[in-house]
């Protein structure tokens, strides 16, 4: 079967690429390269076809979908900060670009669309696990094109057949994360900087909690949700569903790179969530989802891959 990966040399695309790869399939991946990186796709070699180019070009959008049954949506500038600088230019890419995907998807006649939602969209709510059912609240210009591409995605399912699902991503790491990158997430960047004799910054106490999971678990539920047939026209939470300190995250860390800093404060952000925690019943329940990597042994994992240099 042939599979478009949009944004496949990213950080969890490519490791989306891998898995696909693994199994067999003949995958397509587009990437402007903006952030991807070429070096990401090495392991998948020949066997994915990478074509270079943006999700907000119908034309290349439709010529790299042609002949795929199944797309996995990634593409996206996953960065806050950068959304609040520019929301007309990322709207083009993570609102605009959705709607390419979605209608050449129907006109190429592809089975079905896994779009990459984002936990985002919930906000900062009071209300925790958070559930699929929950209110959205979103904070920022990120948190609403997420989701107003979620509605299009499930729009585009109810007007014209097309089968899709979105996965809501809580807070992913692993290697391939950019600590660099304005798009990283916490993990990534601590283990940046206590790897380089550096110490973490805690923006406030350091009693948020985020809840924390390893890519692979990510490229697991994305699978599935490409194949469970019930999974169609639903929205699932993609997370482990425990929640975890940024002190506890550090102290983990700490050991696992054999390292022992203070961490250093600085005033709160505005705007960032204080609490974050999902419920996964429902990815359970449906798609058969169940995360194995703990973010311990996920941290291990991350430490060994940059010790490697991978």
């Amino acid at each position: 079967m042939r599979v478009l990966v949009t944004g496949g040399a990213g950080f969890i695309g490519s490791h989306l690429v891998d898995a696909l790869v693994a199994r067999g399939e003949e995958v397509v991946v587009l990437d402007d390269l903006s952030t991807g990186r070429r070096e990401n796709l090495a392991a998948a070699g020949d066997k994915a076809r990478l074509i270079v180019g943006s999700v907000t070009d119908p034309a290349a959008v439709r010529a790299a979908i042609a002949g795929c049954a199944l797309v996995y949506h990634q593409a996206a500038v996953a960065s806050v900060q950068r959304t609040v600088e520019a929301p007309v230019e990322t709207q083009r890419v993570n609102l605009g670009g959705t709607l390419n995907v979605l209608e050449a998807s129907r006109a190429e006649g592809v089975r079905r669309v896994v779009f990459a939602g984002s936990a985002a969209v919930y906000g900062d709510s009071d209300a925790l696990p958070l559930v699929e059912s929950a209110q959205p609240r979103p904070l920022s210009p990120y948190a609403l094109e997420k989701l107003a591409s979620e509605q299009y995605v499930a729009a585009w399912a109810g007007l014209y057949g097309l089968e899709t699902v979105t996965l809501r991503y809580f807070n992913v790491f692993g290697p391939r994360q950019d600590p660099s990158s304005p798009y990283s997430g916490v993990i990534s960047i601590f283990v940046d900087r206590l790897m380089s004799g550096r110490a973490p910054t805690f923006f406030g106490d350091g009693l948020q909690t985020r809840d924390f999971v390893y890519v692979e678990d990510v490229v697991r539920a994305n699978l599935l949700a490409g194949h469970v047939a019930a999974a169609s026209g639903q929205v699932f939470n993609v997370a482990r569903g425990e929640a975890t300190t940024l002190r506890d995250l550090c102290d983990a860390l700490s050991r696992a790179t054999e390292t022992r800093l203070l961490p250093e404060t600085a005033a709160e952000r505005p705007g960032d969530i204080r609490h974050s925690l999902a419920s996964i019943e429902r990815a359970r329940a449906v798609l058969g989802f169940a995360p194995q990597v703990s973010v311990a042994e996920g941290l291990e994992r991350l430490v060994t891959a940059i010790r490697r240099g991978f």
